[in-house]
């Protein structure tokens, strides 16, 4: 096992020393130090501080656990693995993924899982346990984003624009309130199978303590593309 004091240690330096670190990796007094586990294949890294820009782009099979907030761009172009935020994060997060989960204990920033996509068994999954901003699930094309809107059940529990250009994937609210100015190219269900939702639920609840039964006994939504959607070609291998 590594251990890693990241006090006042420069990005570029802690990004070679996880990437030469051995397979369980524990980072301290992290600061704003970018692209931690960026690209890095196979390694359990657990994160104790504030990390910043594009924690775990491009990774493929490892495993990061943040004590702590997050900022943007967490999981950038991420294709498989698990990356657990044991606080909130910023803008961007999942953005343009392609496989691999996402858990937010608190909230989340603007554009969550913009240009997510899915081919085969690839497919990505992010959970908020709070609220989500503006513009989330942009241009989505695959995946699904589950929003549990946790301490905001009286209210909407994602921002303006929700869903804007989505053509595939899904997007589970936690919900009694449509969002505001949905898209015309999104369709708006209630929930009566649970069966895709509740493993997610059960596994965001196993990180941080929430009662799965509880969660899953309330009332969701769900925003998916209508089928005649005029992006869906361009991104998902499935008959039109």
């Amino acid at each position: 096992m590594t251990h890693i004091n990241a006090e006042n240690m420069h990005f570029s330096a802690l990004t070679q020393m996880v990437k030469s670190a051995d397979s369980e990796v524990t980072i301290d007094n992290v600061l704003g130090q970018r692209y931690i586990a960026a690209g890095v294949r196979g390694k359990h890294v657990v994160i104790n501080g504030i990390p910043g820009n594009a924690l775990g782009a491009y990774m493929d099979g490892c495993a990061i656990e943040v004590h702590g907030n997050a900022q943007d761009a967490v999981g950038d172009t991420m294709n498989t693995g698990t990356l657990v935020i044991y606080g909130n994060c910023g803008d961007t997060a999942g953005y343009g993924m392609r496989g691999g989960k996402i858990f937010v204990k608190g909230y989340a920033g603007w554009r969550v899982g913009i240009h997510m996509k899915e081919y085969g068994d690839y497919i990505p999954e992010i959970v908020v346990g709070g609220s989500a901003g503006a513009y989330l699930g942009e241009y989505q094309a695959g995946g699904r984003i589950v929003i549990l809107g946790i301490g905001c059940e009286d209210r909407q529990c994602v921002g303006d624009f929700t869903a804007t250009g989505m053509h595939g994937g899904k997007i589970y609210l936690r919900s009694r309130f449509v969002p505001d100015d949905l898209p015309p190219q999104v369709e708006v269900s209630r929930v009566t199978d649970k069966s895709e939702l509740a493993p997610l639920v059960r596994e965001f609840c196993s990180y941080f303590g929430y009662d799965a039964d509880e969660l899953l006994a309330d009332d969701y939504i769900v925003l998916t593309p209508a089928a005649a959607c005029i992006y869906k070609r361009m991104y998902t291998n499935r008959p039109m």
